[in-house]
């Protein structure tokens, strides 16, 4: 289970980031997660809870998750396709010269504090 790791990653930055900036408690944490990041959104919100609760910082937090969809590009005709309905291969011209533009993120966007 890495989704414990990344809860432990994102504490670790948002303890830093309110050292920096004299936060006294953190109410939420807003993630921006990739629809095929690989990461279970259930398992990061319970490890959430669970890792939140050793921080004085971060104790009571929630962890707001915002998905993003995967976007996949054609190199063939050039067009933007959903990755998860189609996968690898482009629905208009059948190419698989295709890349991920988004959809596999997992970003701090926001940290709502006092």
């Amino acid at each position: 289970m890495h989704e414990l790791g990344i809860v432990f990653h994102i504490i670790d930055r948002v303890e830093r980031v309110g050292r920096e900036n004299g936060l006294e408690k953190v109410s939420a944490v807003v993630l921006e997660l990739g629809e095929v990041s690989g990461v279970v959104p259930g398992y990061l919100t319970d490890c959430w809870r669970w890792a939140a609760a050793k921080s004085p910082l971060m104790e009571g937090s929630e962890l707001k998750i915002e998905t993003l969809p995967a976007i996949t590009r054609c190199g063939g005709c050039g067009r933007d396709y959903p990755t998860v309905a189609h996968g690898r291969t482009c629905p208009h011209c059948r190419s698989g010269d295709t890349w991920l533009l988004t959809g596999s993120e997992v970003d701090i966007k926001e940290i709502e504090a006092y």
